[in-house]
């Protein structure tokens, strides 16, 4: 037996999904400045005139940036509005195949 769930649930759930997405991402974050932190001093400490450790950090500071911003859009292009102008479509789409 299927049931449409109430209103306050589905926002609920999106809400959820949403914190779960920001949780993810502060952990990414946290891991992110950590190991930069560590990958800093032991460049300091064993070859400071050639610091390597910049090039880590730019090419995960790109990806932290990209998970940042999908983080961050997941809302407008995933969330509820766009889920249900997706089940719209696709059911007019369905209908007009039928006819």
């Amino acid at each position: 037996m299927t049931s449409k769930s109430s209103p306050d649930q589905e926002r609920y759930d999106w809400a959820k999904q949403q914190v779960e997405l920001l949780h993810g991402f502060y952990g990414h974050l946290l891991v992110f400045v950590l190991v930069n932190i560590g990958l800093l001093v032991y460049n300091l400490a064993t070859s400071p005139d050639n610091l390597w450790f910049i090039y880590t950090f730019v090419g995960w500071g790109i990806g932290l940036i990209a998970h940042g911003l999908y983080v961050m859009s997941a809302g407008r292009f995933l969330g509820p509005a766009w889920s249900e102008r997706k089940i719209r479509e696709t059911m007019e789409r369905e209908t007009r195949r039928m006819h």
